[in-house]
């Protein structure tokens, strides 16, 4: 890991430390790239789609193969143990979906005699899922993304997903097995970006939807991005993953060095640090890591060692004090406290912006990424600051509803006056004028 001590680094380098993956993601000639593309979905529709596919992804596959057939679909198959666990995964997802879904009801409550005032809560209308697949499979993000959507009831879904790497247009089976499950028959296969405009546009194979989501590289999350100026609602931002963990002088530095190696292997744009108040500590993680990073396939391997090297690494501090406020400050996309019992609250209640917190090395990334339930796809180069994760709440909205009866009414007419007045509306005053006469 690169090693730093956070009372030695000045203003730029801890500042670095914080600016991850942004640079990558706005990058002035890639934005460009994207825009054009955008464009062209939008002037050309599914022949743009597919001239992306045979350009970015090196597959050929006509309008008509856009679509996945419902063949392709109901044949899908993965091994026993594979479907067992999308299983337990989805079970565990739609629990936690349910359990937000129940404290998701309307209210209301009278405010002053005669007026009531509250909110209704209605999913949105239609949604568009992103799941990757260049450098692995991803039932996961599938799943992740989908199972929230079907909980908060929206009507019209969508997923596209690039096709294997290599094949012949081909879409990964067991990300068609999530879909199977859930009902989800609408799936395209397409290049990211593109497919991104063709959700946020409609073509004339891929519907169009009112928000898209669903994380992925630099390329398609400023496709999302981008999309915003089209009228869509994306998240911000689901960009290449992170991880952080906080650690004192009592975690297991081989069960923390493998937990370090989760987030890592994503890939080379990954970003994942160490916080730890013990140099001891940071010193035997990094003897683990040689150790097992040696094991991991070579493409895993040299993610591993960008993610903790260049990208991110181990910060030694003085005290938990100081890492939870450069936890905040970095605001991970997955976050994991590993400190002594006695510690483990006071660090936890300090902590306000996170993707996610993991309490104890019990609790590994992988754990949360595929079976936990809790949201997975989560805000990422420090959107942890202003936005959360996926659930069924991403595709839920808030109604206001409020009713007043004359004498209500009657009440509110003078400050409805003089503040028309003042800001110089006189319809807004008559429409009261004329009930008060």
């Amino acid at each position: 890991m690169r090693r730093q001590v956070w009372s030695s680094m000045d203003a730029e380098a801890r500042a670095s430390i914080m600016h991850r993956g942004l640079d990558d993601i706005f990058e002035p000639s890639l934005r460009a790239s994207i825009g054009e593309l955008i464009d062209d979905v939008r002037e050309r529709g599914d022949a743009a789609v597919c001239d992306a596919l045979g350009t970015f992804d090196g597959i050929d596959v006509t309008p008509e193969g856009l679509r996945v057939t419902d063949d392709e679909l109901d044949s899908a198959a993965v091994s026993d143990a594979v479907d067992a666990a999308i299983d337990d995964a989805m079970t565990h997802l739609r629990d936690f979906n349910e359990q937000q879904m129940a404290r998701a009801a309307d209210w209301s409550f009278e405010s002053e005699p005669g007026l009531t005032v509250g909110e209704k809560i209605t999913p949105i209308t239609s949604a568009g899922l992103f799941t990757p697949s260049g450098k692995a499979s991803y039932p996961s993000v599938a799943y992740q993304l989908a199972v929230p959507a079907v909980v908060a009831g929206v009507p019209e879904l969508a997923l596209v997903v690039p096709p294997v790497p290599g094949g012949s247009g081909e879409v990964d089976a067991a990300v068609l097995v999530v879909c199977r499950k859930l009902g989800i028959r609408n799936v395209f296969r397409v290049n990211g970006p593109a497919g991104i405009a063709a959700l946020g546009f409609g073509t004339e194979s891929i519907p169009q939807v009112r928000k898209i989501v669903g994380p992925g590289s630099p390329a398609v999350t400023i496709a999302q991005v981008e999309m915003q100026r089209h009228g869509v609602a994306t998240m911000m931002l689901l960009g290449p993953t992170e991880s952080m963990v906080v650690a004192d002088d009592t975690a297991d530095p081989v069960r923390l060095a493998a937990d370090l190696l989760i987030e890592a292997e994503h890939g080379t744009d990954s970003s994942v640090v160490l916080v730890t108040t013990s140099a001891t500590l940071a010193d035997a993680t990094d003897a683990e890591l040689d150790r097992q990073i040696a094991e991991l396939p070579d493409v895993r391997a040299t993610a591993a060692r960008a993610s903790l090297g260049p990208n991110g690494g181990c910060i030694v501090v003085d005290d938990l004090d100081v890492a939870v406020t450069i936890a905040n400050e970095f605001a991970a996309e997955h976050l994991q406290v590993a400190v002594a019992d006695d510690q483990i609250d006071r660090v936890v209640d300090g902590l306000v912006n996170a993707g996610e917190i993991l309490i104890g090395q019990h609790t590994p990334f992988s754990a949360g990424n595929f079976v936990i339930g809790c949201p997975a796809s989560l805000p990422t180069s420090g959107f942890a600051h202003v936005s959360s994760g996926i659930t069924a709440d991403t595709f839920l909205k808030r109604t206001a509803i409020a009713r007043a009866d004359e004498r209500a009414a009657a009440r509110m007419a003078p400050s409805v006056i003089a503040l028309a007045d003042h800001e110089g509306f006189p319809a807004h005053a008559a429409a009261l004028h004329l009930r008060n006469r």
